[in-house]
């Protein structure tokens, strides 16, 4: 089974990438969703324990969490030690369970692949990118974010060009939607080539 990994930079069009391989058939499985599913049970207690407050009813308060981070931002360190680890083992129990089930390809979509240096079993990497200004746009539009945040998140990534020079393939996604499922599919199809080889 070709291992696919899909990455990029903040509000550069992942999900939008992720969702065309589900479209298109291939199994896909989401960083973003391992960590909603850790802060619902698992990752609960070991983030309380960190930041005290930041769990309700046995879920962590992502608005609680975010704010305590906001107040000590060079302790995201020791957040991320505690769940890129556990994001790991899922991601990698989700490549071996769909691989048993028989799949030729399978997708997995991690933001900070590169930046995390932890190694996935994986096959090709997909590096997702737009112009730093649409980036800026998108991210702006979000509720809460403002460019301070949005410039310590970006000081904490590898730029742009670095990703897509690290990558198997990439995909601009400045253009219209329709314009990004055309690249996804010619990335998939390119990728199918490979599992075909």
């Amino acid at each position: 089974m070709l291992r696919v990994v899909v990455t990029g930079s903040i509000a550069t069009g992942k999900s939008t990438v992720l969702a065309r391989f589900g479209e298109r058939g291939f199994p896909t499985y989401s960083a973003d969703q391992a960590v909603h599913e850790l802060y619902a049970g698992q990752a609960a207690a070991l983030v309380e324990t960190l930041f005290p407050g930041t769990v309700r009813d046995g879920m962590v308060d992502r608005k609680a969490l975010s704010a305590a981070i906001a107040a000590e931002p060079h302790r995201i360190s020791e957040l991320e030690e505690v769940i890129h680890p556990m994001v790991r083992e899922k991601a990698l129990e989700f490549m071996d369970e769909v691989e048993a089930a028989g799949h030729d390809l399978a997708v997995i979509e991690i933001p900070l692949f590169f930046e995390t240096g932890v190694k996935y079993s994986i096959d090709k990497v997909v590096t997702i990118h737009c112009d730093p200004q649409i980036q800026r746009q998108r991210v702006l539009a979000r509720p809460g974010m403002s460019s301070e945040k949005l410039d310590f998140i970006l000081s904490r990534q590898l730029s742009q060009d670095e990703k897509r020079a690290r990558a198997d393939y990439a995909i601009d996604t400045s253009g219209t939607i329709d314009d990004t499922i055309a690249r996804t599919d010619a990335v998939i199809d390119a990728l199918l080539e490979e599992v075909r080889a």
